[in-house]
């Protein structure tokens, strides 16, 4: 596909990183040279030194014949003359980054009326991400799947957990009848779809799958069952914090805000006069212990930098607080994090980039079966997604032991009229059904992706 980002910050570059890796062809449009030049070097891709909502630089990016335009600049104005420009001159599709809640009040109109075909915030989807992760303080990782009857959720094994030097064929009993499959497992710079045979080691970040009863049950039966989330202390007052609190007053729990610039403590005070609203920094030790930091139950960390999200966050987990999330953009502090104990770490750019994938590829295959979900686990080395399948679904009824699959694909789940399934070898794929699939090395846009050999394949091949 031919696609035009327009802006080439965190998000915007993100987003050329991960459309490029697949292939299509990519233009940047930004007016910050040294960013361009970083763009060139590092990426596959065109760049243009321009305004974005201009019509010279869209025109020499080929607007005209573009599939999607995606308008990511910090600018929300910017942004939607970009897609209302772009629209005119005869691009097919267009994504905005709107951030501002003034905006978001009568989307539609606003969507309908400048040619926007879809809007994203990063901040809201964020805040959404971390209210998902509060309501289920086991998981270090949550998606969820078929309008929340199925999630999946990563967490850290951890030494003296009964997984441990086991197969998972010679797990107990009360284990092998839960309601739940483990779908992947990461080790190190390794990523695994076990099978039977799968020894999980302390370190091992295992990815289980289910209906929510029974990931409640698994994490009792392993003792880390995690009672409610009661109160939060949040650090950082800016757009992720301001979205967030919203959510979690609706959530009736107390938060509490630490944020150093006194015009944003005061907006935030007015919005919220529920949350109590500190203004000071809120990496001093000092004013943390002050505050009783050690008594609440979540510490989320989201500041601009994240060096101090980080600290910040070692340290609550050094006292005790039960959840801790840090915000952290660099894919490489992530892996850091993780390995020092903080199990969860939100990324704005990455679920930005997660959300648009999965259009792109709805797009690419826009004959096939649709795709209604796509996450990335693993630090981006494997994905799950949910499909509705369709006519053009090859091999139906045919049971999944007799299907060639290809390797590091699994079917973790079937939907068959609105029951679950936990697939066995005898379980079979029937039109209309929802499948939930997971897939390492492999790049799925139709679930016939999955088999060796497929018709989809050969014809992909042939164009």
């Amino acid at each position: 596909m031919k696609i035009i980002i327009v802006g080439d910050g965190k998000v915007g570059y993100t987003l050329a990183e991960q459309l490029a890796r697949e292939n299509h062809d990519i233009t940047i449009i930004d007016t910050d040279q040294e960013a361009l030049a970083h763009a060139s070097a590092t990426l596959d891709v065109m760049c243009i030194q321009g305004n974005g909502a201009a019509l010279a630089p869209l025109k020499e990016a080929g607007v005209e014949t573009a599939d999607m335009v995606i308008a990511a600049t910090s600018e929300d104005e910017v942004n939607m003359v970009c897609c209302l420009t772009s629209k005119r001159l005869g691009a097919d599709y267009t994504i905005a980054r709107i951030r501002n809640l003034d905006y978001t009040t009568d989307l539609e109109t606003l969507k309908k009326d400048l040619g926007i075909d879809m809007v994203i915030n990063p901040e809201l989807s964020t805040a959404a991400e971390i209210s998902r992760l509060l309501r289920f303080p086991n998981a270090a990782t949550i998606e969820t799947f078929y309008r929340g009857r199925v999630e999946m959720m990563g967490f850290l094994l951890q030494e003296g957990d009964f997984l441990c030097g086991r197969p998972l064929s010679e797990q107990s009993s009360k284990l092998k009848n839960l309601p739940v499959l483990f779908c992947a497992a990461e080790r190190g710079d390794e990523v695994y779809i076990p099978n039977g045979s799968f020894v999980p080691l302390p370190g091992d970040t295992l990815y289980i799958i289910g209906e929510p009863v029974g990931l409640s049950q698994f994490f009792r039966l392993l003792g880390r069952y995690i009672p409610k989330i009661r109160s939060v202390f949040l650090i950082g007052g800016g757009r992720i914090t301001q979205y967030l609190t919203s959510l979690l007053v609706k959530m009736n729990l107390p938060v509490k805000i630490v944020e150093q610039r006194m015009d944003r403590c005061c907006l935030l005070s007015e919005q919220f006069p529920h949350a109590t609203v500190i203004c000071g920094d809120g990496t001093d030790q000092e004013l943390l212990e002050a505050e009783n930091l050690s008594s609440t139950d979540a510490f989320i960390s989201l500041t601009d930098r994240d060096e101090d999200n980080l600290i910040t966050a070692l340290y609550a987990k050094h006292l005790g607080v039960p959840k801790v999330i840090p915000k952290a953009n660099r894919q490489n502090y992530t892996g850091i994090a993780q390995s020092v104990g903080l199990e969860c770490v939100v990324s704005p750019k990455y679920i930005t980039a997660e959300r648009i994938l999965q259009v792109v590829r709805g797009m690419e295959n826009s004959k096939g079966s649709v795709m209604k979900a796509l996450y990335r686990i693993a630090n981006n080395r494997a994905e799950v997604m949910e499909f509705t399948v369709n006519g053009t679904t090859q091999n139906l009824g045919v049971p999944l032991k007799e299907l060639n699959l290809k390797e590091g694909i699994l079917v973790a789940v079937i939907i068959h009229q609105n029951r679950i399934i936990i697939p066995e070898g005898s379980s079979t794929i029937q039109r209309g059904d929802t499948v939930i699939l997971v897939s390492r090395g492999h790049t799925i846009l139709d679930i016939n992706d999955i088999f060796k050999n497929s018709v989809l394949d050969l014809d992909r091949r042939q164009s």
